[in-house]
């Protein structure tokens, strides 16, 4: 007992560490987007004594339009897997479906299938279909890797809905429909915020499905515009991070205002 508060002590000091080795690397992005035009970026400055904004200006011009593409397919990839998730996951949990082990084990594997092997895939169906360089062709793509994880986040949310609420509900004459949108959804809300943020990085931050399935600017992702945009512009370090910082908001941002319903959606799983 004597020990305890210099071990909490220790742990601590070994956390705060910890913490800062991983969000150096985001502080450094920061301060070499601050400096000056055209310095090189391993004799950036510690700390941008004179901050210098002109790289931010110089990122929201190129690559405004592609922070815009990345937000729709986002979004979009959020609103067509929930769309199909939910449903499955339901269907999955509550219905007495025959194999629904088989398809449940089916949606896993998916999860290991090679993100190359399925952008090759699509690629040669996209070019038939004349789905290359669209915003529904890459809500698509990025949706193969957000339907499966929904289904598996959901379906275990939703089975750990008391029998008796379900049941209550079909006394009073619901239908499974209506049951499904007005009992299981609302009390699923957590998990539904957990899939559709999940859901949101895995596409805001893709880079494989941009690169295999655009072949022109018309719809450019921004990390695939980061990528274009850093071999043209090597030695304007200060444009390259203000885009990587500009790139990294709308998670930060969303993973902040999100934290507290992930963390009672990852243990309403664990405990159901």
């Amino acid at each position: 007992m004597s020990r305890a508060p210099g071990r909490g002590l220790l742990s601590t000091v070994i956390g705060i560490v910890l913490l800062a080795v991983l969000l150096f690397p985001v502080y450094w992005m920061v301060n070499a987007s601050l400096q000056p035009a055209g310095g090189a970026l391993l004799r950036t400055g510690w700390f941008p004594s004179h901050p210098d904004f002109s790289g931010y200006a110089t990122a929201l011009r190129d690559q405004g339009r592609n922070l815009v593409t990345s937000l729709v397919v986002a979004l979009g990839s959020i609103v067509f897997s929930l769309a199909l998730a939910a449903p499955a996951a339901y269907a999955l949990a509550w219905l007495p479906l025959r194999g629904a082990g088989v398809v449940l084990f089916g949606v896993l594997v998916t999860q290991m299938v090679p993100g190359i092997a399925v952008a090759n895939a699509l690629y040669g169906a996209y070019e038939d279909l004349g789905l290359l360089d669209s915003y529904p062709g890459l809500i698509l793509a990025e949706s193969t890797a957000g339907v499966p994880f929904a289904i598996i986040v959901l379906r275990t949310s939703m089975r750990g809905i008391p029998r008796e609420v379900v049941e209550a509900a079909r006394v009073d004459g619901a239908g499974r429909w209506r049951t499904f949108r007005s009992v299981v959804l609302p009390m699923s809300a957590n998990a539904l915020i957990t899939a559709a943020v999940f859901t949101f990085l895995l596409a805001w931050s893709d880079f494989l499905f941009a690169l295999t399935l655009t072949t022109t600017e018309t719809v450019r992702p921004v990390t695939l515009g980061i990528y274009d945009y850093l071999g043209a512009h090597t030695n304007r370090w200060n444009a390259v991070m203000a885009t990587a910082v500009l790139a990294s908001v709308p998670a930060a941002v969303l993973l902040v205002l999100a934290q507290r319903r992930i963390a009672a959606g990852a243990a309403d799983g664990a405990v159901r």
